[in-house]
């Protein structure tokens, strides 16, 4: 019902969107939502030990899409991110999302405790991380590529690993900063100078921000009302449909509006949460974990985004902002968190298929 009710709210959004037409963007978003569900439901209802034997087998085929991006990908806004498939166009850095969350996890399961606090050990893991990340980055994509980063993050974390590992871990990356600098494009460096200083810029990299901060203030308590947001009416709001959404949102239905949709997304949260703590299998328990933690970094990072808390990246608002890849990995990754309540009781030798005696 959670799921039902967010997602309603983006629909009813996406008709403010365009004036109050279900064309262009709500009518699709409908139809993929439907169908996302579906798949939602069928991944719910798999055996758990089905998918911890094919967890490799989908990481390898979710890299091979995004490596197929090199060569057959079709380019947009400046990025080379999607794949024609004639009815729809799919990013599979969106899908790599589930990907990598099922592949660390059915790494982990198979190491002990004490495996798992060997650095030796983490060499694969590190690996399953770092090669998606750089063949995002090449698109470019910095934002899903840091995203999936913290999203391995917590995994690492979740299954054991020691803090002090990840600490020398931040040193090294801190240590680098200057090398990574001069490896961004152009526009990355300019949204990240844009960050500290939106005014530098009004008209030109600090012009989305500026209009969303704008936005943002003039919704004040009770918001100007459904489709009567100025900002985003008059096309003053970048984006709108996509990225910058939440800003939409809170213009015509102000700060209550927003806090509701942040309340739906806690209590989504919150049962992930619970869900994956019941798991008694170690492999249950950091999927339901690492699904939880990539959909509360992708609401952090987009909410945090059209505030001016972090640059912009480029992320979108799970099952309110207009994209199908989007939509139906969140919800496949609600299949997997479903998944793991069905079959919470289910133990799973570190071997594999056989049920632990």
């Amino acid at each position: 019902m959670l799921i039902i009710v967010i997602a309603s709210i983006g629909f009813m959004m996406l008709v403010s969107a365009a004036n109050g037409s279900l064309e262009p963007w709500a009518s699709r978003q409908i139809v993929r939502f439907c169908i996302g569900f579906l798949v939602m439901l069928v991944v719910a209802l798999v055996d758990i030990r089905i998918w911890l034997k094919y967890a490799y087998l989908i990481y390898a085929l979710s890299l091979g899409l995004l490596a197929a991006v090199e060569i057959i990908g079709v380019s947009g806004m400046g990025a080379q991110r999607w794949i024609d498939l004639g009815l729809f166009q799919l990013q599979p850095s969106e899908l790599f999302k589930i990907a990598l969350v099922l592949g660390l996890a059915r790494y982990f399961h198979g190491l002990t405790y004490v495996e798992t606090g060997r650095l030796i050990s983490l060499l694969t893991p590190l690996l399953l991380v770092v090669a998606p990340a750089t063949l995002m980055l090449r698109q470019p994509d910095l934002g899903t590529a840091g995203m999936l980063v913290l999203s391995g993050g917590v995994i690492f974390f979740a299954a054991g690993v020691r803090i002090w590992k990840f600490a020398l871990m931040l040193t090294a990356c801190l240590a680098s900063l200057p090398v990574a600098w001069t490896l961004l494009h152009s526009y990355q460096k300019q949204r990240i100078l844009t960050f500290f200083d939106p005014e530098r810029d009004p008209l030109g990299s600090g012009y989305h921000i500026l209009q969303s901060k704008i936005a943002l203030g003039s919704g004040n308590i009770m918001g100007k009302g459904f489709m009567e947001g100025t900002q985003s009416h008059l096309n003053f709001l970048p984006e709108k449909q996509t990225d910058f959404i939440f800003t939409m949102l809170a213009e015509e239905f102000g700060i209550i509006g927003a806090v509701g949709l942040l309340v739906l997304y806690s209590l989504l949260i919150i049962y992930g949460l619970a869900i994956s703590w019941r798991a008694r299998s170690q492999f249950a328990r950091l999927l339901g974990l690492g699904v939880t933690s990539t959909f509360f970094l992708y609401v952090f990072a987009n909410i945090a985004m059209v505030t001016g808390l972090i640059p912009v990246v480029g992320v979108p608002l799970p099952l309110i902002s207009y994209g199908g890849t989007a939509m139906l990995t969140v919800l496949i990754g609600f299949g997997f968190l479903m998944c793991v309540y069905v079959h919470r009781d289910v133990r799973i030798a570190r071997g594999g298929m056989e049920p632990e005696t």
